[in-house]
């Protein structure tokens, strides 16, 4: 998904700020390096926009994993 993709409607309703989230379906939360920078696309992106991205959180079977917790594209 392209960052434009994600930030639209936080554009459209003038968000200072939003959350990214989604799942993996193997049940494993364990980021991968496409997530990671995913995440850094993510937070640069938003910086352009002023819209500060808070938090990349995977979810997984039970459990989650927060990439700005661990320092992941953050």
């Amino acid at each position: 998904m392209r960052a434009a993709e994600v930030f639209r409607p936080a554009v459209s309703r003038t968000c200072p700020a939003l959350v990214v989230v989604h799942n993996h379906p193997s049940g494993d939360p364990t980021p991968s390096p496409e997530d990671v920078r995913t995440a850094e696309q993510l937070r640069k992106a938003g910086e352009l926009l002023d819209i500060e991205l808070l938090d990349h959180i995977i979810v997984g079977h039970q459990r989650f994993v927060s990439l700005k917790e661990r320092g992941l594209g953050f």
